[in-house]
């Protein structure tokens, strides 16, 4: 994938994270609501294509970026996968 496809698919997924980002600060949900974990999965959704967003930018990989990424699903993902204790884990992205 050459550095012009990549950038497409970046420019396409800012009109799919406007989109997510909205339904999710419409999401009416509060902690411990009923539908909180929808709201959360919206959530997850939005960092997963930030993610995929700092894996195709073209040049160097943005590590800081990464680190912010994978540490914002970790945290998200951790009450719905308990037994991952994902959270512990990401303490491990901060060491050097």
């Amino acid at each position: 994938m050459n550095d012009q496809q990549k950038q497409q698919i970046i420019d396409v997924s800012w009109q799919i994270h406007a989109e997510v980002e909205q339904a999710c600060l419409a999401h009416p949900a509060k902690q411990g609501d009923d539908d909180w974990q929808e709201k959360q999965r919206l959530l997850l959704a939005d960092m997963a294509i930030h993610l995929m967003q700092t894996a195709l930018k073209p040049g160097d990989l943005a590590l800081d970026k990464l680190t912010n990424n994978l540490h914002s699903i970790m945290t998200l993902s951790d009450p719905m996968l308990p037994h991952a204790q994902l959270k512990l884990a990401t303490d491990k992205l901060w060491e050097k």
